[in-house]
C-alpha cells in the first residue's frame, strides 16, 4: 500500500470522512418483504425462511429448549471454556455500566430518575459462513444486565454453537429466521414470534434497510455498515499495527482500514507488512484496494484531527493521544490492546456505530435496554417557589391553561 502525504493524504481523509452506506437501491425490495410479513405473519415469514434461510418445510420456526440444552453438551470443552470466560468479562463490564435510580430533595421538590428496563428486545445474530457467537454474547448480555424480561433471538439456520451459547446464557427464544423478514417479525410480531420493543445487532444490507424501515414502529440500536479500523501511532510495532488492520479488513471487502502516523519510516514499514500479511487474505486485499490507506500527517495535532474527522468504529492509539480523541466508537490503547480482543472477550461491546456515527454515539450498551424516566413530587411550598416562573413562560407561549393549572392550586392559599 502506497504511503500518502500532503494534499493526497488530506484528500483521502476528506473523502473517507463523508462516507456512508447507500441504502436507497434496496428499499423497494426490502419494503415488499417487510410489508408481506406484517400482513401475513408466519405464512410469509416461513416462505422467506425456506427460500433464504435453509428452513426445512416441516421444521419449526422456533428452536426447542431440548435442542438448545443438548447443543451445550455437544460442543468441545475448550469452546465451553472460551464462551464462559467471554460471557463473564462482558457481563462484568455491563454491570459496571448499569445506571442507577436516584432521588434528590431540595426546596420542597423531590426530583429523581427511575431506571426501567424494556419489556422485550430482539437480538439479530447473523448467519453466513461462520457462527457469530460473539454477537449473541454482545447483544444478549447487556439486555440481561438491564433486566429485560423477554429476549428473542433471530438467526438464519442457527448453528450448534449458536444454540450452545443460548444455553449458556439461559435464553429460550431462538428462531430459525434472518434477513429482512426476521427484522419484520421482531418489529410487528407474527403468530410464532411476539413483537419486541427494540431490535439490536448487525446484519447485511437487507437487515440494515429493514431496520431503517421499521424504526418508526420499533426502536433500533443504529444502522451499521462495513467494519472500520484506524490505527494512529508514531512508534508502534509495524507487525502489530498491520495485524490489527488485517484482522478487521478480513470482515468485508468494504472495510475501512487506515494507518495514520507522522513517521515516514514507520509508515513505510507498516505498508510493507500490510502487503505481506494480505497476500494470504483475499478479503483484506480487496479492502485495502478500495478503502485502505497509509497516511503521513505533518504533525501530531493533524493526525489526531484526522482521526476525529473519520470518527471510526475502532481506533488504536497511544495513551498520550487518549485525551484528544473525541470521535470513536471503541478506543484501544497501547501495543497489547488488539482490536480483536474487543471483538470477543475483553468486555466492552463490539456492536458499534459506523459511517461517522461515532460523532454522536458510542457502541451498544446497557443504556440501550432501559428507559430513564423522570419523577417529580412538589410540596405546596415547592410549587409556590416556581409558580410565577411557570406562569410567565406559559403566558409567553400562549398556553393560558398551563398558567391557570398553577394558579388554581395556590390562589386561595
Amino acid at each position: 500500500m502506497r504511503v500518502l502525504d500532503g494534499n493526497s493524504a488530506a484528500k483521502v481523509i476528506k473523502r473517507l470522512s463523508t462516507r456512508g452506506a447507500s441504502l436507497a437501491a434496496y428499499e423497494t425490495q426490502v419494503k415488499r418483504i417487510v410489508q408481506a410479513v406484517r400482513r401475513s405473519g408466519d405464512l410469509s415469514l416461513r416462505r422467506y425462511a425456506e427460500k433464504w434461510d435453509g428452513l426445512g418445510p416441516h421444521e419449526p420456526l422456533q428452536v426447542s429448549e431440548p435442542e438448545i440444552k443438548q447443543a451445550w453438551e455437544s460442543i468441545s470443552p475448550g469452546l465451553r471454556t472460551a464462551l464462559s470466560q467471554a460471557a463473564r468479562n462482558i457481563r462484568r463490564f455491563c454491570e459496571w455500566q448499569r445506571p442507577t435510580s436516584w432521588t434528590r430533595t431540595e426546596d420542597g421538590a423531590s426530583l429523581g430518575q427511575l431506571v426501567i428496563p424494556l419489556d422485550s428486545v430482539g437480538c439479530y445474530v447473523p448467519g453466513g459462513r461462520h457462527a457469530l457467537v460473539s454477537t449473541l454474547l454482545m447483544t444478549v448480555i447487556p439486555a440481561q444486565v438491564a433486566s429485560v424480561k423477554s429476549i428473542r433471538i433471530v438467526s438464519p439456520h442457527p448453528s450448534t454453537e449458536i444454540m450452545a451459547c443460548c444455553s449458556l446464557l439461559g435464553v429460550a427464544e431462538l428462531y430459525r429466521v434472518g434477513g429482512a423478514h426476521g427484522i419484520a417479525a421482531l418489529a410487528y410480531g407474527t403468530e410464532t414470534i411476539p413483537r419486541v420493543d427494540r431490535i439490536v445487532g448487525p446484519g447485511n444490507v437487507y437487515v440494515t434497510v429493514a431496520k431503517k424501515l421499521v424504526s418508526f414502529d420499533c426502536a433500533i440500536d443504529f444502522l451499521a455498515g462495513p467494519t472500520e479500523a484506524v490505527v494512529l501511532s508514531d512508534s508502534g510495532q509495524p507487525e502489530f499495527i498491520a495485524a490489527d488492520l488485517v484482522s478487521q479488513a478480513e470482515h468485508d471487502p468494504e472495510t475501512l482500514a487506515v494507518f495514520i502516523t507522522t513517521s515516514r519510516p514507520l509508515a513505510q514499514s507498516v505498508s510493507r507488512e500490510l502487503a505481506r500479511l494480505s497476500r494470504r487474505n483475499k478479503t483484506a486485499r480487496a479492502s485495502f484496494r478500495k478503502r485502505g490507506a497509509v497516511l503521513l500527517a505533518r504533525s501530531r495535532e493533524e493526525a489526531r484531527d484526522w482521526v476525529n474527522l473519520l470518527a471510526p468504529e475502532h481506533v488504536t492509539i497511544s495513551a498520550d493521544d487518549l485525551p484528544f480523541i473525541r470521535n470513536a466508537a471503541s478506543i484501544f490503547v497501547g501495543d497489547y490492546s488488539p482490536q480483536a480482543a474487543g471483538d470477543y472477550a475483553s468486555g466492552p461491546n463490539h456492536v458499534l456505530p459506523t459511517s461517522g456515527q461515532a460523532r454522536f454515539r458510542g457502541g451498544l450498551n446497557v443504556l440501550d435496554f432501559v428507559k430513564l424516566v423522570s419523577v417529580q413530587e412538589l410540596s405546596k411550598n415547592g410549587l409556590q417557589r416556581i409558580a410565577q416562573t411557570v406562569e410567565c413562560l406559559a403566558e409567553l407561549e400562549g398556553l393560558r391553561a398551563h398558567a391557570e393549572s398553577i394558579q388554581v392550586r395556590y390562589a386561595n392559599a
